[in-house]
């Protein structure tokens, strides 16, 4: 047995070695492929900015029939085939004749937004009209067919816009909250994993929102987020990610968790296309109660697009936050500091929340979480015109996912539903609202706007892989930039069914602030990004990368 394991350990210590040096091959070649693209009348879909897209379409180099051909052929490549990463669910069936009626109305009477013509990928807990021709089931079968009253509020904003809905990207099923399941898998979408490592965990709950705008399967994504189902995704694949406040904009039209934390926002390959995106889908909805309490008049983020942002801001770190990750990614964040203090911020260092110790302990989220999911995904579910399964209820889903077991609780490794089971035996009582107030005084009074007033901050960083709760338990903003990657000799890590680690997985850095400071976080975002472009530095693994282009379509 020690001869056999000496051996294995020889044979994946030579593996190792053979895949980093074939992958720092691969780099070697980036500034080839990129002299080659520039050289192109086409943008590189694989980067493309929304500006650049929009420049092509202007200019008639291209059309939005070319753009929604071209990333149909991107997704077809590496969904089901290829590397199979499983990122988009389904695809807009009505998206090449609405391409159509686009380009001739901009023919006509030119570009109704910087969204005219672009497409873009929806998760599938986020309502679009069930006459175009796509389900919205939050990835399970028990919605398969289910039929929805109108477009969700933020989907009938980008189509105001101009947008083209391209499709619908897969999820951690019902947004991650049906127990533990690895992130990435759905009932209808199968198992979802990372362009960057193969069989890699994409994180969630928007892990196709998150792949899929990580390699050009559209111009951009929406996600949702209740704790970190933006972020995270955006973190490891590579992104930029915007969790705005709870009310910026509207949930009405999305599958729930909670109305108290739910949100809706973009995931991007930049922070201007990020921005672009958020000014269209923010803004006040009858709908959702929520967005009432946010300011009259939605910024135009675009506007918060400056490079020099960071000259005088004053940034936090909650040190004890930082202290629960590991050595290399703590380094990471230490050197981000030194950049944003090049860049003229003035980094106040250790600026903890009074309240650290109870926010790490606390499980007030939990009581919240499971008893608004009970009480808001059975209104979703009576707000839809038809159900073909049947469902109306909590207790209904968990039954139809033990009837439906070998669609839904496929074992090895996605059977459980015990979150599910957790909900349905919750009651709207004085526990709850007891761990409401409690929420609202850890992450509020005692904890971000604490902070933010004890140490006179305009923002808190954090690496995005611990950012997320704070924010989440009082509904403030998130935005993630791509911080950096693990090493290239990162050992694969075991495939049960995703790998936690490997060579060049991504991971972010995020910008905390108070109730809809979104404005000020964005500048700091792109202040950092245009300092640093970590996004560029690494690129997906070879197979992952769709190799379709523009040049393969226009004219063909």
């Amino acid at each position: 047995m020690g001869l056999l394991k000496i051996s294995r350990l020889r044979w994946l210590s030579f593996f190792t070695l053979i895949f980093a040096l074939a992958w720092a091959g691969y780099g070697a070649k980036q500034a080839a492929v990129s002299a080659a693209a520039s050289a192109s009348p086409f943008p590189d879909l694989y980067e493309a900015s929304i500006a650049e897209l929009q420049d092509g379409l202007q200019k008639g180099v291209f059309t939005s029939v070319d753009l929604v051909k071209a990333y149909f052929a991107r997704i077809e490549e590496v969904n089901h085939q290829g590397p199979t990463l499983r990122a988009v669910i389904e695809l807009n069936p009505s998206a090449l004749a609405q391409a159509a009626e686009l380009d001739l109305e901009r023919q006509k009477s030119g570009p109704r937004s910087a969204l005219h013509g672009i497409p873009i990928l929806l998760k599938d807990n986020i309502a679009t009209l069930h006459s175009e021709g796509m389900n919205t089931t939050a990835g399970s079968f028990a919605l398969l067919g289910s039929v929805v009253p109108r477009d969700a509020h933020v989907a009938a904003k980008l189509r105001a816009a101009g947008a083209i809905l391209l499709g619908k990207a897969n999820l951690s099923e019902w947004a991650n909250f049906r127990g533990i399941v690895p992130s990435g898998f759905s009932g209808r979408g199968g198992q979802a994993s990372s362009p960057y490592v193969p069989l890699g965990d994409p994180s969630g709950s928007s892990s196709g929102s998150g792949i899929g705008a990580a390699i050009g399967l559209a111009a951009a994504a929406l996600g949702s987020e209740t704790d970190g189902s933006i972020v995270s995704p955006s973190s490891v694949n590579n992104l930029v990610g915007i969790k705005p406040s709870v009310g910026l904009t509207s949930r009405d039209g999305v599958v729930p968790i909670s109305e108290h934390q739910d949100t809706v926002g973009p995931m991007a390959r930049s922070v201007t296309d990020a921005a672009t995106i958020l000014s269209i889908i923010a803004g006040r909805d009858p709908r959702d109660n929520f967005t009432l309490a946010q300011p009259p008049v939605v910024p135009d983020y675009t506007r918060a697009l400056n490079a020099e942002a960071l000259h005088g801001a004053r940034l936090g770190v909650p040190r004890k936050f930082v202290a629960l990750l590991d050595d290399m990614r703590i380094a990471a964040f230490n050197a981000s500091l030194a950049t944003l203090r090049a860049r003229g911020a003035t980094i106040v260092d250790p600026a903890d929340f009074p309240d650290s110790d109870e926010l790490l302990a606390s499980n007030n989220e939990t009581i919240v979480l499971n008893t608004d999911f009970k009480v808001d995904v059975e209104k979703y579910i009576a707000g839809l015109l038809e159900v073909p399964t049947g469902v109306k209820t909590l207790a209904d889903l968990i039954a139809f996912n033990t009837a439906h077991a070998d669609e839904e609780l496929i074992p090895p490794f996605w059977t459980d539903q015990s979150q599910f089971i957790a909900a349905e035996n919750t009651t709207v009582d004085k526990g709850f609202f007891d761990a409401l107030a409690a929420d609202k005084d850890l992450g509020s009074t005692r904890g971000i706007d604490a902070a933010l007033k004890e140490f006179k901050l305009d923002a808190l960083l954090l690496p995005t892989d611990i950012a997320s709760t704070p924010p989440a338990i009082v509904g403030y903003p998130i935005v993630t930039v791509p911080l950096g990657f693990l090493p290239p000799d990162t050992p694969l890590s075991p495939a049960q069914p995703t790998r936690e680690s490997g060579p060049n997985m991504p991971f972010g850095l995020s910008f905390l602030g108070t109730a809809f400071s979104e404005f000020k976080l964005i500048s700091f975002a792109f202040a950092y990004e245009q300092a640093t472009h970590t996004r560029l530095k690494v690129r997906a693994f070879p197979e992952a990368i769709p190799k379709t282009q523009l040049s393969d379509i226009v004219g063909k």
